[in-house]
């Protein structure tokens, strides 16, 4: 063995006892609030990668989707037609704000998936519920961020998983939150006039 495999190998020796006595410590278990936010992409498709995962564990859950409602993406053709059994998906958005104009239209869709959201959150056969774009709706405040909060703290149960994405999520998620991820834009290709893509943005 030459001297740099050897460093390196005792290297990696006391790196892993270093992290086995880190993860002696990581003992509890409990549900998760998850946010998922940030100006860069990849909100959606990592919740919905965690709807994979739960899928694959055996672990039945549901995705309430705000805001997108017209579009029929990738994910929802994918779970609704292949995995309905395993993972509920709802819809209640009319398509993004822009498209709509109508605010109180907007805020009724939202309101109405605020309320599925907590029926699948309560549900004890639900191990993880995905938000889509639940903090758009925040932002704009078609829901009351208080409220929300509450919720999740108070009336989640201990052992269910909630994510929630979307630009922008407000201070008082963030504090709430057991892990936040934030997804920063460095690159993209709409701003040299490509347009959205199968596959890639739905």
């Amino acid at each position: 063995m030459d001297e740099t495999t050897k460093r390196h190998n005792e290297k990696m020796k006391r790196i892993k006892a270093a992290r086995d006595e880190l993860m002696k410590t990581k003992t509890e278990e409990k549900g998760l609030i998850m946010v998922h936010t940030g100006a860069g992409k990849g909100k959606s498709s990592s919740g919905f990668g965690m709807i994979m995962r739960c899928i694959a564990h055996g672990m039945p859950c549901a995705v309430v989707q705000f805001i997108k409602g017209t579009w029929m993406t990738g994910e929802r053709k994918f779970l609704t037609h292949r995995f309905g059994d395993e993972c509920r998906f709802f819809v209640s958005g009319e398509g993004f704000t822009w498209e709509t104009q109508d605010r109180e239209r907007d805020v009724a869709a939202a309101q109405r998936g605020w309320e599925i959201a907590k029926e699948q959150i309560l549900d004890p056969d639900i191990d993880f519920v995905l938000l889509d774009e639940i903090n758009i709706a925040l932002r704009y405040d078609y829901l009351d961020i208080d409220e929300v909060v509450d919720f999740l703290l108070h009336q989640k149960p201990h052992m269910t998983h909630v994510c929630l994405t979307g630009r922008n999520a407000k201070p008082e998620l963030i504090e709430a939150a057991d892990l936040v991820t934030e997804m920063t834009l460095l690159k993209h290709p709409f701003r040299d006039g490509v347009k959205a893509q199968k596959g890639v943005e739905f």
